[in-house]
């Protein structure tokens, strides 16, 4: 570690893994919440949460999930299910579900159905077998595209969207147009704190023309006060 007038830096080489994770949580933020279902062979439904995900491209419509498995190596249930059926849904999480949420992040033997623990009603998938949650704002049905192996313990599972449903109070079909405020997404802070994203605010990106004319504009006004 080391420090100047304005930044400390540190060297993640020198940094256990305990102190990298906690960097990492404490400055990626916020991170939005996958709550993920999966169906093993059986058909045995799983429920977990995920904040190591986002999407990543819309063409092909890409999802990735950071997995950290057990650390004598056995897969944590999504994981394993996932390599066993190729499919998985992602809902959304928003302020409504943070509890039921919780409950299926405790660490429940593989035979324990999270969802009937959280009191989670669902339906079955539309194109995939792992079931969808009805109060999450959205869910994207997903296919395993890629595995990525980045450490002993750690996956990055790619999915890529195949269908997407949205809470119909919260989408108009005719122009796509997705309301925020009704979506009521929460986000991953570090340790164990969230947050809601109801405060908001729009920022234009601007053309190169309309960058011109701005800064025309604003050393003029530099120009007459002088």
């Amino acid at each position: 570690m080391t420090d100047n007038k304005h930044h400390t830096h540190f060297d993640f080489a020198k940094l256990t893994e305990r102190e990298r994770y906690k960097i990492l949580i404490g400055t990626v933020i916020p991170r939005p919440i996958a709550l993920v279902t999966t169906v093993n062979k059986a058909g045995r439904p799983n429920a977990g949460p995920f904040s190591f995900f986002n999407v990543l491209t819309h063409d092909p419509a890409i999802v990735a999930i950071g997995v950290e498995n057990y650390s004598d190596m056995r897969f944590k249930d999504t994981a394993r299910n996932i390599r066993e059926t190729g499919e998985f849904t992602v809902h959304i999480c928003d302020d409504a579900l943070v509890s039921q949420m919780e409950i299926c992040a405790i660490k429940f033997a593989p035979e324990v159905d999270e969802l009937t623990e959280a009191d989670l009603e669902t339906v079955p998938g539309n194109m995939v077998r792992s079931p969808r949650i009805l109060a999450a704002p959205a869910a994207l049905e997903c296919r395993r595209h890629t595995t990525l192996q980045v450490g002993p313990a750690r996956e990055i599972i790619l999915g890529e969207v195949v269908g997407v449903y949205v809470r119909s109070d919260a989408v108009n079909p005719d122009n796509l147009y997705i309301d925020q405020q009704r979506m009521d997404a929460v986000g991953r802070m570090g340790g164990h704190t969230y947050t809601r994203t109801r405060d908001q605010f729009d920022v234009k990106t601007q053309t190169p023309e309309e960058w011109s004319i701005r800064i025309g504009e604003d050393r003029g006004m530099l120009k007459g006060s002088r």
